[in-house]
C-alpha cells in the first residue's frame, strides 16, 4: 500500500523559511517522480516544483528562485525548502508520486503552510 506522509509545515512570517519533507512507502522509490503541488483557498490545484527519477527538476514560474526540491533515493524522501515566503504562497501542500509506466500516481494528505504578512 502506496503511503505519502508530508511534515513540515505551520505558520512562518513573509520573508521566512520551511523545509517540507514527503516520506514514502509501499513503492520503489527511485522509479518515481516526485511532485509538491498546492491548493490555496478556493483554489485549483497547481504544481510548485517537480522532480524526476532522474533528478531533473521544474518549478512554477511563482517559485522559481525561493524553492528548491531535491529528493534522496535511500531514505525514500522528497524535500522542498522554501525561502522568501510570501503570504501568496500560503496553501494546503500536497506530495505527489507518480510513476509513467504503468501508470500510477498517488497523493498525501497534504501540509498546510500558512505566510503572515
Amino acid at each position: 500500500q502506496v503511503q505519502l506522509v508530508e511534515s513540515g509545515g505551520g505558520l512562518v512570517q513573509a520573508g521566512g523559511s520551511l523545509r517540507l519533507s514527503c516520506a514514502a512507502s509501499g513503492i520503489v522509490f527511485k522509479f518515481y517522480d516526485m511532485g509538491w503541488y498546492r491548493q490555496g483557498t478556493g483554489k485549483q490545484r497547481e504544481l510548485v516544483a517537480r522532480i524526476t527519477n532522474t533528478g531533473g527538476t521544474n518549478y512554477a514560474d511563482s517559485v522559481k528562485g525561493r524553492f528548491t526540491i531535491s529528493r534522496d533515493n535511500a531514505k525514500n524522501t522528497a524535500d522542498l525548502q522554501m525561502s522568501s515566503l510570501k503570504p501568496e504562497d500560503t496553501a494546503v501542500y500536497y506530495c505527489n508520486a507518480n510513476l509513467r509506466l504503468p501508470p500510477r500516481d498517488s497523493w498525501g494528505q497534504g501540509t498546510q503552510v500558512t505566510v503572515s504578512s
